[in-house]
Formats: C-alpha cells, structure tokens, sequence
C-alpha cells in the first residue's frame, strides 16, 4: 500500500493519523510494527502514535514507541523532545529524565519543558538544578525559561542567584522587550518585599500591560505602601492600560488601609463602568474598604449584591463588623454563613470570637468553641487567640490558660492575649511569668506586649514592678504612646505618687486628655483636691466643658465634704444639659439577662424577694465586720438615707437576685461604671457568707471574689 501512495512520508503519516480516528487504538500497535520495517521514517511519522499514548497515559506505549525508533535506525534525538512532552504528560519524570539523557542535542523546548514541570508540581530545587545544567551546557535561557525559574528562585528565597538571572536577562535583551519576563521580574521582587527594584523593572518595560503594573500594585498593597498602590494605578489609568479584577481588587484593599473613600468611590464607579463590580474578587475588596472606612451601611448594599458570597466574603463582613463596633450584627452574619453551609476559617472562627468577648457572651462564645473543635482548628494560632481572648473578658482566665497550653504554635500574638487576659483579671505575676517566658523564647515583644504588661502591675498593686518595667522599655527604645504613658501615671497615682505622675506627663510632646484626667481620677482616689483644680484647668483648655472631668470633680467635693462646689458643678453641668450616666449592672439568670439599676427596685417583677435577700445577705455581712463607707455617696443627705442608697447599689441589687434565683456555679456580674468602695468591701465579705465565686467585670478590668478577699488586692 505504501509503494502506491503518492503524497510521500509526512502525508504518510496524516494518513496514520486519519486512520487512527477511524478505527481506534486498538490496532496501534500492529500499525507501528508495521510501519517501522520501513527505513522511511520520520518525526511525524510517530507523532500519532505518541498523541494516542498521552491520551491513554501509557507509558509502555510511549517505551514501545522509542524501541521502533532505535530498531528503525531513527535518531531518538530528533524526536527526542516530543518522547520527553509525552512522558512528563503522562507524569513519567523519571522517564522523561532518562530520556533526556540520553540525548546528544537537546532544543531549549526540551530544557523548557522539564523546567515548567518541575515548577508546576512544586519541585523548584530541581527545577533550579536544571536551569544551572542548561547554562553550563552553554544552552542560553529564553523568555518561557526565565519567567519560570523566577518562580523557582523566589519560592527557595535565591534572591542573590535570582540577581544574577535578572543581569543575564538584561544582557539578552530579554527585560525590556518581553512582558512575560518583565512580570515575572516584577512579581518576583515585590514578594522579595523589594519594591524599589520592581519599579525600575516596570519602568523598563517597553511595552507594559495590565499583568505587569497589576503585579507592582499587589506588591505594594501587600508590603503596606498603598499610596504608592494607588499612584502606580493611577498612572496605570494615564498610559490607558485597562485594569482587570486582580487590580480593582488590591487597589481597593489600599484605599481602604489609606482611609482614602475619595479614591475608592471612584474606583468603585471605574468598576461599574468597566463591567468588574459583578466580580466577587472585586466585590470583596470593595466590601472591605467601606467597612475599613467605617461605612457599614454601603458596605452591607456591596455584599447584598453579592449573589454567591464565598468564605472569604463572609470573613471580611464579619471581621469589619467587629472591627466597627457591630458585634451583634456580626454574630447575625456569622449565624447566616453557618446556615448557608459555608465553612468557616480560623480567621472567620477568631472574629466571631472577638465579637462575643466584646459583648461578654460567654455561652455563645462556648458555642463557637464547639465549632472550633469540629473543624479542627483548636490547635489553630488565630481561632486559639480568639479563644483565649474570649475567655479572658469573660473572667476564665483558667480556661483560656488550657485553651494557650494546648496550641501547636506559641507566638507574640497569643502570648500577648494571654498576658493581657492575665492582666485584667488582676493575676500580675502569672502575666510576668508569661512575659518572662517570651523573652526566653526568642520573640521580640511590641508595643501591645508593653500595654499588657504594665496593666498587669498596674491591676495587682505591682508598683515597683512597673516602673521597673516602664524605664527598662524606655531604655530599649520602645516607641511608647500615650496609652502607655497613661498606665504609668495610673500606677503611680494609685500609689499616692501623685507628683511623680505629673511629672511623667510632662515628658509626653503632647499629652492628651486621656492622661490629664487618669491623673484627675488619681487625685479623686488621693482625695487631692488641690491638685485636681490645677488638672481640671488644663484638661478644660484642651476639651472645655468635658463632661468625664466634670463628674470626677463633683465626686470629688463629694468625698471632700464640699457640699457648695458640689452645688456649683451640679449647677454648670445641667447648664450645659449634661447627664451623668447611671450605674447599671446586668446578671444572666437561666440563659436570660437582668438589668439593674441603682436604686430601682420597682421595674423588676421579683423586688419583694430581691429586697428580702439583700437585707438579710447585709445583715450576715455586718456579722462579719461590713460598715457602709458613706464617702461613696456623693449627695448631701442624712446619714440613714445613705445607708439606703449604699444598700440599693446596682451590682448589690444584681448579687441579691442571683443568690435568691439560687444561680449555679460562680455569680457573674456586669457593671457600666467602676465598682464603689463600699460595694468592694461589701462583696468580699459575701463571698463568705455564701461560700461561692463572684466575678464583677466593671469598667476597668475584673474583680474575682474569694473567701472574703479579690484578686485585685484592693488596688483598683
């Protein structure tokens, strides 16, 4: 048949080939014998053959192929590249990698293509030994090979070999002529986190297109420089170049770091014109900048649009919701994406944690933990720190003590939740034991680090500790903000050093209102009347009519016995129609929260009983030595009507009813304001009388009641 064919060998083999279509594989084989007793031979002759291996993943097939080759007397070189394509088809490296030996003249193609296996199946070690044995072979890289091994040097971290690539594809003219080695480059730098060098890199570029600045811009928002994020998308939009949704997407995520809702309006209309606001990546990253510019309202009309919103739409709803202040609406979403079946992350699981510690949910916060759990993630370092964080503001610090113990990764981010946990339920040395311990560790401490660490003292009576603490972080060259100077002047006023605190304040370039008045608050405690006018004076030259200072001087001259300037604060205050917020404490009773005021007995159903407890808890803590400290009552009245109004104090009021309603466990309260004096004596010396726990989270930290004593040491 083959003498009276006309059309020569590579029509010859079409035929092959046409054939193969019409009767199948299964005579392939005999058909190659056949052929290949013929000296007349060529490349295309095989091919067909080959196609039908890959598509069947033989390997024998493919070494039934080279053995026809060689006993046909066909040079396997020439085909060489193709037996090596099919074999690293069919997932045959070894094999490829035989062959390839095996030959005595190897086409880049072939270099090529092992390399782009290599990377594609994440062996960049090989992939970068093959590049080494191409150039020592004298064979030299071009544009497929270079924008591939940039990968390979980035991902082994080769920045210095990856240089000298970069010099080599300058001198083959490769960087300013070829977009494909030009975005590799530029992709390759800014995840090196240098950004400079991808910038000269674009800049090089003759003919730039929408990969290469989009792979510039993402540098820049992943490494924090969005203002030049959104200078190079600008330019981007100067030049003509049409962005796509990967760009829409990280410029989005710069405006939003920047604050900026001018650029990011406009880009979102860009979007809209462009046909890319229907792009979830796009949506998502315009979901993010609104939350992160605190517009929560056109946040949450971009994630109604969103038809199918992913795990990591749902994440950057809940997460900016908690960031907001919207725990409750965040808590509602984190229930919807359960409901619609969407798996959460450890980032999702971390802020709905975060937004029940912020609310102080405990039981709902245990319900999360049972999610943790069942997807594997309390091991997690993210889920572990919400954890941790959870339990913490909800006065567990043994809970989240075992939830630190049992992660599979300690770092400062869950040390520092942890010593922070320790700190506001006033356990000072267990949060310098932590501290201590990260040191010992090798992690350098930041400044989240120092503000826990100086409340820890500053909640445990650790004077000496922190100013210890305090001028040893000065030393190190810790950036110290006001919030920490802040800690430092509490200690120091609480202490009675009240000159000592002032003058730390003098030390900030430009002491805020904060510091002024928790020294204010110090002099209250110090009863320095004094000192406290000369404060008042400078805190009401910064914010006139401050209405926090106000009442810590009306309760003040309260305490001082200054009924007159009582009088007159009380006077300016209602002119400028400011109201003192009333002291309020909340108990949760059988899964349901009672709110209490001071007081108020008549707005509660079960008064009567309430009443009745309280009296007789009053009269057993009188038994055990209790006397109102009438100080604390900051109005001018006769001694007995103070006494009724120590006894209706809201946190009193709130023990009565959990102690009546027989509550289980620990007695758990909240309270809006700090708690009293009087209060503090009183709940100690019940915790006696009723043999039981009570935690009182109030405005500052949490106060653990014993036997008769509180974990803050009476120094709060």
């Amino acid at each position: 048949m083959r003498r009276d064919y006309h059309g020569g060998l590579i029509g010859f083999s079409r035929f092959l080939s046409f054939i193969d279509t019409k009767i199948g594989s299964s005579n392939c084989q005999c058909r190659l014998l056949c052929i290949t007793n013929d000296a007349l031979t060529t490349t295309h002759t095989f091919s067909p053959f080959l196609r039908k291996c890959i598509e069947e993943r033989s390997i024998s097939g493919i070494k039934n192929v080279q053995a026809q080759m060689l006993k046909s007397g066909f040079p396997v070189q020439h085909s060489g590249s193709k037996l090596v394509d099919a074999c690293l088809k069919c997932g045959e490296i070894g094999y490829a990698r035989q062959v390839f030996d095996g030959m005595s003249e190897r086409h880049i193609v072939t270099w090529n293509s092992l390399i782009s296996y290599f990377i594609k199946h994440i062996r960049s070690k090989e992939a970068i030994e093959m590049y080494r044995l191409m150039i020592t072979n004298n064979v030299l890289p071009d544009e497929y090979t270079l924008s591939n091994v940039f990968k390979a040097f980035l991902d082994l971290r080769l920045e210095k070999e990856a240089r000298r690539s970069h010099g080599l594809a300058v001198i083959l003219g490769l960087e300013v002529s070829n977009v494909f080695v030009g975005s590799a480059l530029v992709d390759m730098y800014v995840k090196f986190g240098k950004t400079r060098e991808a910038k000269l890199v674009l800049d090089r570029v003759e003919e730039k297109d929408v990969v290469l600045i989009t792979a510039l811009i993402v540098g820049y928002s992943q490494k924090g420089e969005d203002t030049e994020a959104v200078k190079a998308f600008q330019r981007m939009l100067v030049e003509e170049i049409q962005p796509n949704e990967y760009t829409y997407a990280s410029v989005l995520i710069s405006c939003g770091n920047l604050k900026d809702i001018g650029n990011g309006k406009l880009i979102h209309g860009l979007m809209i014109k462009s046909g890319f606001d229907s792009a979830l990546g796009s949506q998502t990253s315009l979901l993010t900048m609104y939350l992160r510019c605190s517009l929560v309202d056109d946040s949450l009309r971009v994630f109604e649009c969103i038809v199918y919103p992913n795990q990591v739409t749902w994440t950057s709803l809940i997460s900016g919701l908690v960031e907001n202040g919207r725990e409750e609406m965040a808590l509602t979403e984190f229930r919807k994406m359960m409901r619609d079946s969407i798996k959460p992350n450890s980032f999702t699981l971390s802020s709905a944690l975060r937004g029940c510690s912020n609310l102080a949910m405990f039981e709902e916060g245990r319900q999360i933990h049972g999610i943790v759990t069942k997807y594997g993630f309390d091991r997690d370092k993210y889920a572990g720190s919400g954890l941790i964080d959870l339990y913490g503001k909800c006065g567990w610090s043994d809970m989240a003590r075992s939830v630190f113990d049992t992660l599979s990764e300690v770092d400062v981010i869950s040390l520092n939740t942890m010593i922070y946990s320790y700190a506001q339920n006033g356990f000072g040395r267990e949060a310098l034991e932590l501290f201590e311990r990260m040191i010992n560790l090798g992690l350098q401490p930041n400044n989240v680090t120092v503000l826990s660490i100086l409340l820890a003292c500053n909640n445990s009576g650790l004077v000496k500790e922190g100013c210890e603490f305090f001028d040893s972080f000065r030393k190190d060259k810790f950036m110290l903000t006001n919030d920490h100077y802040a800690c430092m002047v509490d200690i120091l006023g609480r202490a009675g050093r009240l000159e000592e605190a002032e003058m730390l304040i003098t030390e900030v370039m430009n002491p805020d209102l904060v510091l002024w008045r928790t020294l204010l608050s110090a002099c209250k405690v110090q009863r320095d009347v004094e000192m406290a006018e000369r404060i008042q004076k400078k805190i009401l030259d910064i914010a006139p009519g401050d209405e926090g200072t106000l009442v810590l001087m009306s309760n003040l001259y309260s305490a001082a016995g200054k009924w007159n300037r009582v009088i007159e604060m009380k006077s300016e205050m209602k002119e400028m129609k400011l109201k003192k917020n009333p002291a309020m404490s909340w108990v949760d009773v059988d899964r349901e929260t009672h709110t209490f005021m001071a007081g108020d007995l008549s707005s509660h159903p079960n008064s009567a009983q309430i009443l009745e407890t309280l009296e007789e808890l009053i009269k057993k803590a009188k038994d055990l030595g209790y006397v109102e400290d009438k100080s604390c009552v900051f109005q001018d009245m006769e001694e007995t009507a103070k006494e009724r109004s120590l006894h209706l104090h809201s946190e009193k009021l709130a023990i009565a009813f959990a102690v009546w309603s027989n509550v289980s466990g620990s007695i758990r309260i909240l309270k809006n304001l700090r708690v009293c004096v009087d209060c503090h004596s009183w709940i100690k010396i019940v915790s006696r009388v009723i043999k039981r726990e009570i935690i009182c989270r109030d405005a500052k930290r949490y106060h653990h009641f014993r036997d008769g004593s509180c974990s803050c040491g009476d120094y709060w």
